[in-house]
């Protein structure tokens, strides 16, 4: 199982948000930076990395934190936010991301989802963030009338590396994730598929290994930063 402690970069800043909201927004590290080399020296292998400031204005905003973090520790990380075009790809791919997420681009033309596969068999995860099966956009802000199966069903033999399925009602929540619905879309579909969204505790994690339900890992958030789970327990299960 792959735990991927996740950083949401803000104004240069490591925040988290509840349900995608920004006016939730609330500030855990001043440095980015630190809050890497924290999970870094805490064992872990991979990391979750979204630009919220690139997912509301289309395009990557806080490069030069992502470069550093990327060239300064030894974690695979996987990076969202902004990511509209094939530059932008490029770019991340060049600096050394190991899975670059396409959320709002792909979902708005699947030809450019399936252009990037081709073009990087193994490094493009497909972000599917979620409220009533329906999938939203553009840092959650714009609620598509979209059945996240039907869209799947059109996409599904593009060479997508890796789903990250995100329940929009869970995130940042510390309630549960919606285990259900990711189990669901895991097994109808043949591609590596994360959890994201309101795992609370190690118990969580350890619920989804036992389920043994093709779920290839769980992005844990708020309830690191709020001290719900203990890294170290959380590290030794990777």
């Amino acid at each position: 199982m792959k735990i991927f402690p996740a950083i949401d970069l803000k104004n240069g800043k490591c925040v988290r948000l509840t349900k995608g909201e920004f006016g939730s927004e609330k500030i855990y590290n001043e440095n980015p930076i630190n809050q890497a080399e924290i999970f870094f020296k805490a064992g872990f292998k991979f990391l979750h990395m979204i630009d919220l400031d690139g997912a509301l204005k289309g395009d990557l905003v806080n490069l030069a934190i992502i470069e550093e973090i990327i060239k300064k520790f030894n974690l695979k990380v996987e990076l969202g936010g902004g990511i509209r075009d094939n530059k932008s790809v490029s770019k991340l791919v060049d600096i050394g991301a190991d899975k670059i997420i396409l959320g709002t681009a792909a979902i708005k033309d699947k030809k450019f989802l399936e252009t990037c596969c081709k073009k990087y068999p193994k490094n493009i995860a497909l972000a599917l963030d979620v409220r009533n099966n329906k999938i939203a956009t553009s840092g959650w802000k714009n609620q598509t009338n979209i059945n996240v199966i039907d869209y799947l069903n059109s996409v599904k033999d593009f060479g997508i590396s890796r789903i990250i399925y995100t329940d929009i009602e869970k995130d940042g929540t510390n309630t549960g994730p919606n285990l259900k619905d990711s189990y669901t879309i895991a097994e109808k579909f043949n591609i590596p598929l994360v959890i994201s969204g309101g795992v609370s505790s190690v118990g969580d994690v350890n619920k989804i290994i036992n389920d043994n339900k093709k779920i290839e890992g769980v992005i844990v958030g708020k309830a690191i930063y709020e001290n719900k789970i203990n890294l170290e327990e959380l590290s030794k299960i990777q």
